[in-house]
């Protein structure tokens, strides 16, 4: 049979796993639940849509006519950082439908200037110095487009945070072309000398 003292020695074992058991189930409990309530940033019936990404009919003339590299890049950058100013300044006058639009413009102008340097991009110098230039210009939008999001309603935070997003995606392709092999040729005539 079990003595007193054993009986008393295992009721507080079993009083103490007991409790220690109802504390990590409580403890798992509420990770779980604060885990599910940090995943949600905004219910999707307060998120407004994107916008449309567009350019506007003048907008692609003037892009089209402009054939040699360096002056579409140019016109291209100018064209973009006055969209971004237009959507500042409705931001700070909370239109933020109209500079919703206009951001969906940026972004569009954004999609054609990466595309059209992709598409003339035949490993010369001259592309690549509007790689960089393209790439400069778009560290200074970053800032600016978070400094926009700040100051947002919740309903429109959620696509001028992946606007940033993807602006750090289009840095990160536009610098791409500088570390291909078209600018360090890999032969072997260079290993040997």
């Amino acid at each position: 049979m079990i003595s007193k003292s054993s009986k008393s020695l295992l009721s507080s074992i079993f009083v103490k796993n007991a409790a220690s058991g109802f504390l990590l189930i409580f403890l798992g409990a509420f990770c779980f639940i604060s885990n599910i309530f940090a995943q949600q940033d905004v219910s999707p019936e307060v998120v407004m849509p994107p916008p449309l990404k567009f350019i506007s009919k003048e907008e692609k003339k003037l892009l089209e006519v402009e054939t040699d590299v360096k002056s579409r890049t140019k016109l291209a950058l100018n064209l973009i950082d006055a969209k971004l100013k237009e959507a500042e300044v409705f931001g700070a006058q909370q239109k933020y439908r109209e500079m919703f639009e206009k951001l969906g413009n940026f972004h569009a102008l954004v999609d054609n200037t990466l595309d059209f340097l992709d598409r003339n991009d035949n490993g010369r110098g001259k592309v690549l110095n509007n790689f960089k230039r393209f790439e400069m210009s778009l560290r200074t939008y970053l800032t600016r487009i978070e400094l926009i999001r700040r100051d947002l309603p919740l309903e429109y935070e959620f696509y001028v945070r992946n606007l940033g997003r993807y602006i750090r995606n289009a840095r990160a392709k536009a610098v791409e072309p500088f570390f291909g092999e078209t600018i360090v040729p890999n032969n072997k005539n260079n290993l040997k000398r």
